[in-house]
This record gives C-alpha cells, structure tokens and sequence, in this order.
C-alpha cells in the first residue's frame, strides 16, 4: 500500500471516531441520562470537553489533511512533481502530531475521570465519594450515590469509550507520523518500489 492510500485509509478511520468521541461527551452531559438541575452537579472532566475537544475537533484538522494527501501534490517543485507528494507527506506528520496530543488529551481526562468516579449526591451533599478508582473493582461501595440514578454504569461507559476511542486514535496518528516520514523520504512508494 502506498503512503497516500494508508494516510487516506487512516483519514477514513479517524472521522466516525471523532465523531463518536463528541457523541460521547456531549452525553456526559447528562448523568444517568437525565437533564441535571444544577450545571455544577455534572462531574469536573466532563467540563475540560476531552472528548469535544481533544478527540473531536483537533481530530478533525488532521483526518481532513490525511483524507487529501493521496491527491495532493502540491503543484510539484523545481519541476519535480513527488517533491511536492513529499512536502504534502512532510506535512502530514504535523497533523498527525496534533492528533497524537489531542487524543492523548482525551485519554488522560478519561482516565482521570474513571478513576476519580462520578460526582453524585450520598444523602447530605453533591461530592466525589470514591477514591482512587476504588469503586471499579466493589461494586457495594457503588450504593454510595444516591443520585443521578445510574450515574456509575453511565460514566463508567462513556469514559472508557472515550478512553479506548481516543487511545485507537493516537495510535491511527502515530502510525501516520511514522507513513508520514516514510512519504517524505519515499515520495508515494514510487521510489521503494513498495507499490505493484
């Protein structure tokens, strides 16, 4: 597979889970799936919009860029028209660097947040009751929120889709970060002898 192709084939890939990543932040939104009353009773990470952001929007900007590069050549250069392939594919790796930070944001904020728990309210006030994930493995301890109903099984979900979403993500970009380097040193295969 050329280098074009793989960057397209990565570009195809990031989209539906940039879009999945803001579907499952916006509905973070909502604990246990219910409108909340009081904007601070929704839980801190939801708020830094990991998942809008990291690996939503800044997941974009580089699909975009990996979904042109099979086409794009940059008019060519000093009469060379690869040279130009291989400052598209030169570019690419800063894209793809982006996408590794912005994915790498989501992960962190998702983690963060599986392991701090949930926001909900015990009987006498609206705060975080577990500590350091200590909830994940007793689900007794899980009677501690009384309210949002379902809030633990809804967070617990839609963090770890965000935190597996974002981690394929970084991997999609660095693969394009190392397809990248391999285009700008090869141009589009043609010089390997990589493509039939």
């Amino acid at each position: 597979m050329c280098t074009g192709d793989c960057a397209k084939c990565l570009g195809t890939t990031l989209i539906p889970l940039a879009v999945l990543c803001t579907l499952a932040n916006i509905l973070l939104f909502f604990p246990g799936g219910k409108v909340v009353e009081n904007n601070q009773h929704i839980t801190d990470e939801v708020w830094y919009f990991g998942g809008i952001l990291g690996s939503g929007v800044s997941m974009i900007f580089p699909a975009l860029v990996f979904l042109g590069l099979k086409n794009n050549d940059c008019c060519g250069c000093c009469g060379n028209e690869s040279c130009g392939k291989r400052f598209a594919m030169f570019s690419s790796i800063i894209f793809a660097a982006v996408g590794v930070l912005g994915a790498g944001y989501s992960f962190a904020l998702s983690a963060v947040a599986l392991n701090r728990g949930p926001k909900c309210y015990t009987g006498t006030e609206w705060t975080y009751p577990f500590q350091d994930g200590n909830y994940l493995a007793n689900h007794t301890l899980w009677n501690a929120c009384l309210s949002p109903e379902n809030i633990i099984p809804w967070n617990l979900t839609l963090f770890s889709l965000l935190l597996i979403m974002s981690g394929i993500q970084a991997v999609l970009c660095g693969i394009q970060v190392v397809n990248g380097l391999l285009g700008t040193i090869c141009g589009d295969c043609k010089c390997c002898g990589c493509c039939g």
